[in-house]
């Protein structure tokens, strides 16, 4: 069979730097590449959280037998790939979405104090952590922490809205989830100086440097979080500031949030653009009915060079890549996370 033999397998970074290796049959590339020492984003090691997400852009490559990937079919379909449920079938290559530095700002696991808990919308809870001494690290705008839900033995992973140079500080935007374990701890229990564990940062969605290329980023509910750190470390750069439409959703006007902070980025970023969506109305002024997805491109095509950034459930990520591929936007040029509940 053609997969009865090693075969080898080369890992291209975004900065130009390539490593190449040796996986055994049954064995999967996520494995190996940490085995021989490679800086390789990853996390749940399980194919459910798409941290060590890239693409296969040579040869042949598919999930292992008796393993799972959250992967849409229009990620597998565009050549995306979990590195830590997939194994080669021939000599192949795959691009990482990320540079040869980043991987090296490894995951550490320690406490955090809670600064201030809010509820600010009817299913969303804003949580102002800081970080113990044991728990000092380093993010890019866009990467995720886990939390341990106190009293359990359960994690839940949540998005930073807040920049790196805010830190010890961090900033999350939590969803409530009917009967949902740290929904009711945090409802219950959260109070001001509550020690936590957390552990990060993680994740490979994270602002890319593409130069002035426009950028688009459509976030549902929640998935306003990473957006919020990307737009204020794009502020935060000098020089000329890209154009950048983001595109924000939640399912009624109860759920909508942080609307004034999106309104003052605006005047302090005008290259910012917003438009913020309902799924059913009645609507606020200045807010549309329909999802957040259609309201991109709607005055025509968009630039070929455009970078988009999606955040939100898997459905509205779907959507979101089939709707901007017809705009004209590159497959490559789509970075995104998808919240799938716990």
């Amino acid at each position: 069979m053609q997969d009865a033999a090693a075969h080898q397998v080369t890992l291209a970074f975004s900065d130009g730097i390539e490593h190449a290796l040796v996986v055994a049959p049954g064995s999967n590339v996520l494995e190996a590449g940490l085995a021989a020492g490679l800086p390789l984003l990853h996390q749940c090691r399980s194919g459910s959280c798409s941290t060590c997400l890239a693409t296969l852009v040579e040869g042949e490559a598919s999930t292992l037998p008796g393993c799972s990937s959250s992967l849409l079919a229009s990620e597998r379909a565009a050549g995306q790939r979990l590195l830590c449920v997939t194994g080669a079938q021939g000599d192949c290559r795959f691009a990482l979405p990320y540079d040869s530095k980043v991987g090296e700002n490894r995951a550490v696991e320690g406490h955090a104090f809670i600064n201030a808990a809010e509820q600010v919308a009817v299913d969303v809870m804003r949580l102002e952590l800081e970080l113990a001494e044991d728990c000092w690290f380093d993010f890019r705008p866009g990467q995720f922490i886990q939390i341990k839900v106190p009293g359990t033995d359960q994690t839940r992973s949540y998005s930073i809205a807040s920049t790196p140079a805010e830190l010890p500080k961090i900033e999350l935007l939590i969803r409530l989830l009917p009967g949902g374990v740290m929904s009711e701890w945090l409802l219950g229990h959260a109070a001001v100086d509550t020690v936590i564990q957390i552990s990060g940062p993680y994740g490979a969605f994270f602002l890319q440097d593409s130069g002035k290329a426009p950028l688009v980023m459509i976030a549902g509910g929640t998935g306003l979080a990473p957006m919020m750190a990307m737009i204020d470390v794009i502020r935060s750069k000098s020089g000329r500031k890209p154009p950048i439409h983001l595109s924000f959703g939640c399912q009624s006007a109860e759920g909508l949030f942080h609307l004034e902070d999106v309104d003052l980025r605006r005047l302090w970023l005008p290259a910012l653009t917003v438009t913020t969506s309902i799924d059913r109305g009645p609507a606020p002024d200045g807010v549309r009915i329909g999802n957040p997805v259609e309201a991109v491109g709607a005055d025509g095509p968009l630039d070929p060079a455009t970078v988009a950034y999606l955040c939100g459930p898997p459905g509205m990520i779907e959507a979101a890549r089939g709707h901007l591929q017809a705009l004209g936007v590159a497959p490559g040029n789509i970075h995104a996370e998808q919240f799938v509940a716990s």
